[in-house]
C-alpha cells in the first residue's frame, strides 16, 4: 500500500468564519462520517483540521539567519484548510476516497503521494 496527502483546499469565497453552527453543522457530520469510512476500512492513517490562515507563521532559514513572520508563505485566495493522510493500494483507490472526501468537507481535494516506502510507516 501506498500512503497518499489528501488535501483540502478552499477559495478565499468560502467564507467560514460567517457561517453559523448551524449550517457548518452538516459539514461537521458529513466528515465524521468520512473518517469512519476510512478507519473501517483500514485506509485511516491521521487527519486534521487547520487554523484559519490568519494564524499562520513563516519561517525561513535558508540564508543561515531565521526569518520568522506572521502570516502565511504566500498571499493567495486560495487555502489549505486540512488533510487527511491515507493508505490505498494505488491511484485509483485514493482517488475514490478523494472523491468522498470531497463532498463530505464541500472543498476540493488535491492527491499526492508520499515518496518512497511508506510500508514502514
Amino acid at each position: 500500500m501506498t500512503m497518499y496527502m489528501l488535501s483540502v483546499h478552499h477559495d478565499g469565497t468560502a467564507d467560514f468564519e460567517s457561517k453559523t453552527m448551524e449550517e457548518l453543522q452538516p459539514v461537521f457530520e458529513a466528515v465524521d462520517r468520512f473518517n469512519s469510512e476510512l478507519q473501517e476500512a483500514g485506509a485511516w492513517v491521521f487527519a486534521g483540521g487547520l487554523e484559519p490562515i490568519e494564524a499562520s507563521t513563516t519561517v525561513d532559514n535558508t540564508k543561515g539567519q531565521a526569518l520568522v513572520v506572521d502570516g502565511p508563505f504566500s498571499e493567495s485566495k486560495e487555502f489549505l484548510g486540512g488533510f487527511w493522510v491515507i493508505k490505498a493500494d494505488d491511484l485509483d483507490a485514493a482517488l475514490d476516497w478523494a472523491q468522498r472526501g470531497s463532498a463530505a468537507c464541500a472543498g476540493k481535494v488535491e492527491v499526492r503521494p508520499f515518496q518512497g516506502d511508506t510500508e514502514s510507516l
